[in-house]
C-alpha cells in the first residue's frame, strides 16, 4: 500500500496536469494488475464502501489513550477530518512497537479490510490497534480513510482515464466506455480493461455509453454562428440516464452509474416494447399523465433510492423518461453518426412504438420536443419560458456534432435560467472542514413569518470569496448569541442575497418550503434585516417562479 501511498501525496502536492497524469502513469506500470485495478477504483470513486464507522475508529482511540472528549473534538474542530485527527493522535496511544505490516493495496481492499470489519467489538478494537501500530503515519491515514469510506483524492477522472490511455495504448473514450457500468477490481478486470480492440472479447450487454456533457454558455462564440446549424431543445430538471434494451433485457443507468431498475419498475416494464439493441439517452422525470410539464425535482427524489415502491408512491410520483437522443438502434452505434440524423433516427423510433409505450402526453416514454428558434435575438425570450413549462433553462447542441465523451466545449452548451433570488437574515452558523475547520462557513439563513419572527429558511455553503470568509467568520465570534453543540446563533443583523434553482412546500421544513441548490449570490452590505424578504414572497415564487425580481 506504500506505493499508493506515496501516490497520493504527489497528486495532493501537484497542481499541474502534466505532472499529476505523469505520476498516475508511472504508478499504474509500477504496479502488479491487482493493484492498478484497486487504485482505478478508489481513484474513479467507484468504491467508497464503509467499513467500520469514523464514530467507531474515534472510539477505540479514546479508549486507548484515555483522553477526553472534548479535547478530542477540540483538535477535530482544527484539523477538519476525523481520520486525520486519528492519525495525528496516535502517538498518544503508546502503542508498543509491532514489525513493519507490508501488504498491497489488493491485501488491504480484497482481504484485511473487509475481514476487520467482520469481527467483534474487542477483537476489532485490538487489530485496529495492532495495525496502527505497525503502520508508518503516511498509510495510518490513508487506512482510516479507506476503512470508514471517506477516501477521496482531487484528481478528475479524465486524468485517470489519460494515464491509463498512455500506459495501455487504447483511446481514451474507449477506456471510459470500458469503465462505465462497474468495475469490480482484480487483475483479471484490469487486464480486460486493456485488452486490444481486436481480442474479440464481447462487452456485458448491460453497459452504458459515457454520458456527452454541456458547457456552460459562452453567448460570444454561440452568436458567431448561424442558428440553424443548432438543435435547441428544453433543459428539464430531473436526472440524466440511459435506457438500455439488449438481449431481452432492460437496464436503466444514472449518471452517477447507479443500475435504478428496481426504483422504475414502470419504466423497466415500458421498455420492452423497444426493439432489440436499442439504447436512448435523456432525463428522467415525474410527470403524470395529461399533465402539461414535469412535477419537478421534488416528486422524483421520494422515488430516487427506493428498491421496492408502493402502489401508493408509484401512483403518486409515476415516471416517464424523455428522450433526446438515440445512442444504439439494432445494436448499432450511432455515437459517431451527426446528432441531425441521430435526431431523425429517434423520432422514426418513438414513432414506430406501440401507443401504451410513447404517447406525447400519458406515455411513459416520452420525446425531449426540438424549439423553433429563427434568431440569436429570441433566445433569451425563449429561454425566459422554460420554467413555465418546468424546465431549468434551454440545452443547444450542434446539429453536426458526434456523441462524444464527457465535455467537448463548443458542440453541447446548457443555458440555465437565472436562480430565483431572495433576501435573507444570518441566523446561524458552523465550522466548515478540511482547510476551512478553523472558519466559520455553513450558514444558515431565515426569512420574516407573518408575525414579525425570523424563520430558517435555508443553508448555504458557497458564494463568498475567501477575504469575505475571514471577515464574516470573525463578525460571527463577536456577535455570538448562543451555542448548540458546534453550531452557533448570532445576531440577526447581516443580509445576504440567496439564490437557488427552485421550491417545493415540504412539513419538514419550519418554513414550509424545501429549497433546491441555496447558494450565496452577495452580501447584501446596503440592506437592513427589517428590508430582508418573507415567506410570503417566496411563496410568491413557488407560485409563480416567472415573477422573480
Amino acid at each position: 500500500m506504500q506505493a499508493f501511498a506515496d501516490l497520493i501525496q504527489q497528486l495532493e502536492s501537484s497542481t499541474g496536469t502534466k505532472d499529476r497524469v505523469a505520476a498516475l502513469a508511472a504508478h499504474l506500470q509500477a504496479v502488479d494488475g491487482a493493484d492498478g485495478a484497486w487504485a482505478l477504483a478508489l481513484l474513479l470513486g467507484k468504491r467508497r464502501r464503509r467499513l467500520i464507522t469514523g464514530r467507531r475508529l474515534r472510539q477505540i482511540c479514546l479508549e486507548r489513550s484515555g483522553l477526553p472528549e472534548w479535547l478530542f473534538d477540540a483538535c477535530h474542530a482544527q484539523v477538519g477530518d476525523s481520520a486525520e485527527t486519528i492519525a495525528l493522535l496516535l502517538p498518544q496511544l503508546a502503542l508498543p512497537p509491532a514489525p513493519p505490516l507490508e501488504l498491497s493495496l489488493a491485501e488491504w481492499m480484497g482481504t484485511r479490510l473487509p475481514a476487520l470489519a467482520a469481527l467483534e467489538a474487542e477483537a476489532q478494537a485490538q487489530a485496529v490497534l495492532a495495525i496502527w501500530a505497525a503502520l508508518p503515519d503516511g498509510q495510518c491515514f490513508l487506512f482510516n480513510k479507506l476503512l470508514t469510506g471517506g477516501f477521496r483524492v482531487g484528481v478528475a477522472a479524465g486524468l485517470v482515464t489519460r494515464a491509463l490511455a498512455q500506459v495501455s495504448g487504447l483511446e481514451e473514450a474507449e477506456l471510459a466506455h470500458r469503465l462505465m457500468g462497474g468495475f469490480e477490481p482484480s487483475a483479471a478486470a484490469m487486464q480486460a480493461l486493456v485488452a486490444p480492440l481486436d481480442d474479440g472479447a464481447a462487452a456485458p450487454i448491460s453497459r452504458p455509453y459515457p454520458f456527452c456533457l454541456a458547457s456552460p454558455l459562452e453567448a460570444q462564440r454561440l452568436t458567431a454562428t448561424d442558428p440553424a446549424g443548432w438543435q435547441v431543445e428544453w433543459k428539464w430538471d430531473g436526472i440524466r440516464a440511459q435506457l438500455i434494451r439488449r438481449s431481452g433485457q432492460t437496464f436503466l443507468w444514472s449518471r452517477g452509474e447507479e443500475l435504478i431498475n428496481a426504483s422504475f419498475p414502470e419504466l423497466e416494464g415500458m421498455a420492452e416494447g423497444l426493439p432489440p439493441g436499442t439504447v436512448l439517452d435523456g432525463e428522467l422525470t415525474v410527470w403524470p399523465a395529461q399533465a402539461p410539464q414535469p412535477a419537478g425535482f421534488g416528486p422524483l427524489q421520494r422515488r430516487l433510492g427506493r428498491q421496492k415502491p408502493g402502489a401508493a408512491l408509484l401512483r403518486e410520483c409515476p415516471a416517464a423518461f424523455v428522450a433526446y437522443d438515440l445512442l444504439e438502434r439494432g445494436g448499432q452505434d450511432l455515437r459517431p453518426e451527426p446528432l441531425s440524423r441521430r435526431r431523425a433516427a429517434l423520432e422514426d423510433l418513438v414513432q414506430g412504438l406501440p401507443e401504451a409505450v410513447s404517447t406525447p402526453t400519458t406515455g411513459l416514454l416520452r420525446l425531449s420536443p426540438v424549439l423553433p428558434l429563427g434568431s440569436w435575438d429570441a433566445l433569451e425570450a425563449l429561454r425566459q419560458l422554460a420554467r413555465s413549462v418546468g424546465a431549468e433553462g434551454l440545452m443547444l447542441k450542434a446539429l453536426d456534432s458526434a456523441y462524444g465523451v464527457g465535455r467537448r466545449r463548443g458542440l453541447w452548451w446548457k443555458h440555465k435560467l437565472e436562480p430565483m433570488e431572495l433576501d435573507a437574515v444570518l441566523l446561524y452558523a458552523q465550522a466548515g472542514s478540511g482547510r476551512r475547520a478553523n472558519l466559520y462557513t455553513d450558514y444558515t439563513f431565515g426569512l420574516w413569518d407573518g408575525e414579525g419572527r425570523l424563520v430558517t429558511f435555508a443553508k448555504a455553503y458557497s458564494g463568498l470569496d475567501d477575504s469575505e470568509i475571514t471577515e464574516l467568520d470573525r463578525w460571527i465570534r463577536r456577535h455570538t448569541t448562543e451555542r448548540f453543540g458546534p453550531v452557533r446563533a448570532v445576531e440577526p443583523l447581516l443580509v445576504f442575497s440567496l439564490g437557488f434553482e427552485g421550491l417545493q412546500r415540504s412539513a419538514r421544513h419550519r418554513s414550509g418550503l424545501a429549497v433546491r441548490f441555496p447558494r450565496i449570490l452577495r452580501w447584501r452590505r446596503d440592506r437592513t434585516p427589517e428590508s430582508a424578504d418573507s415567506l410570503t414572497s417566496a411563496l410568491a415564487l413557488l407560485e409563480d417562479p416567472a415573477g422573480q425580481r
